[in-house]
């Protein structure tokens, strides 16, 4: 994904993205991954007079993205648009009839789609995926994946399809809580991160960064 001089970057997304931001405060960045992506990237090169943006919200599922996006991400025409969105559309069907249903599925696709078709048709932006994940601990999170799994393939799905950037986080994250424990990055529900898992999660994204 490459960042050129004067770029808004836009960050949107649940509470993975939101981290505790000022909804009242339009630059406020959280205290999450979009922080340390735009302390990272303006230490390094305040040349480039970068501005970010946070939109994430918490408990947002993509049918509440989708309700918010002309507000929150078309009409602000960022040059980079970074999605992260799904946890909640499975976190909200446990114990539904709709987990893991195809009728779920196909809703969650053709709300990504509603995202994707709209961004590239009015605006210009670059755009960076980052597949939804959930880390097995408690326990009783490794049941998600029936219903999470197949989202993730829709994300994979819609960056092949639409060519955009793409960042695999439920395997980057539960590759490192295999190896440094699950509890070190998503702390006690599997979902939320820690300083150590946000601090995964923006290094991942810098890896995709190229200057221009």
């Amino acid at each position: 994904m490459k960042v050129r001089k004067e770029d808004t970057i836009l960050f949107i997304g649940d509470s993975v993205t939101d981290a505790g931001r000022n909804h009242q405060d339009p630059l406020d960045l959280g205290n999450g991954y979009p922080l340390m992506v735009a302390g990272m990237l303006q230490a390094a090169h305040p040349e480039l007079a970068l501005t970010f943006l946070n939109r994430g919200v918490g408990g947002d599922r993509i049918g509440d993205l989708k309700t918010r996006w002309q507000e929150d991400c078309l009409a602000l025409n960022p040059d980079v648009v970074s999605i992260l969105i799904g946890i909640n559309d499975t976190w909200y069907n446990v114990g539904e009839s709709a987990f893991a249903s195809e009728e779920s599925f196909d809703q969650f696709e053709q709300d990504y789609r509603y995202l994707l078709k709209s961004l590239f048709q009015q605006t210009d932006a670059r755009v960076v995926l980052m597949e939804p994940f959930v880390l097995p601990y408690p326990k009783d999170r490794a049941k998600w994946r029936r219903d999470l799994d197949p989202r993730i393939q829709i994300v994979r799905k819609m960056a092949r399809e639409y060519q955009t950037d793409f960042i695999p986080l439920d395997g980057i994250l539960n590759q490192a809580g295999i190896e440094f424990g699950y509890q070190t990055y998503t702390g006690d529900d599997g979902v939320h991160p820690t300083t150590a898992g946000h601090g995964a999660i923006a290094q991942a994204w810098l890896q995709r960064v190229r200057l221009e």
